[in-house]
């Protein structure tokens, strides 16, 4: 049985974000995605962040980093197995015991608004995406003056 939270309260003082139910739904769907593979996010300063992702096993070609409709897509394509001198007569590696999976991986973030992607760097096989918050000069708060006149009667 689905849980299904009513939010309709919230919208009678929120003006204009319908669209926090949508992710909200999205974000409590059954469909949850894998935990595979693990990742950290941290906040680096105010407005700045870190995903950071455990991506041992592949190189800076296998993976694929998008950014598209404020989400972030993380996509790892693990290329053909190189030839294993363990087992060259098959042209297949051949474990004893195979720890580190190397599986291909999708992993999506939805990112607020105004967050962009600053670069993104491999070091010890983590793979760091860095982020910022860039809020726009005419959407950040200003204070208003109270003079006595109206622009819109036509005062001056």
């Amino acid at each position: 049985m689905r849980n299904s939270t009513d939010f309709s309260p919230l919208y009678r003082s929120f003006i204009g974000f319908d669209h926090l139910a949508g992710l909200i739904d999205k974000a409590s769907r059954a469909d949850k995605q894998s935990s595979y593979p693990p990742y950290n996010i941290e906040l680096l300063a105010e407005d700045q962040y870190r995903i950071t992702m455990a991506v041992a096993g592949f190189s800076e070609e296998d993976i694929d980093i998008e950014s598209k409709d404020n989400s972030l897509i993380i996509v790892g394509i693990k290329q053909a197995a190189t030839t294993s001198k363990l087992d060259s007569s098959k042209g297949q590696r051949q474990f004893i015991h195979q720890g580190i999976a190397e599986r291909n991986f999708e992993r999506k973030f939805q990112l607020g608004e105004h967050v962009k992607i600053i670069g993104a760097f491999m070091k010890d096989g983590l793979l760091h995406v860095d982020l910022e918050r860039k809020i726009p000069e005419a959407l950040k708060a200003r204070k208003i003056a109270i003079n006595g006149k109206s622009l819109l009667s036509g005062d001056s």
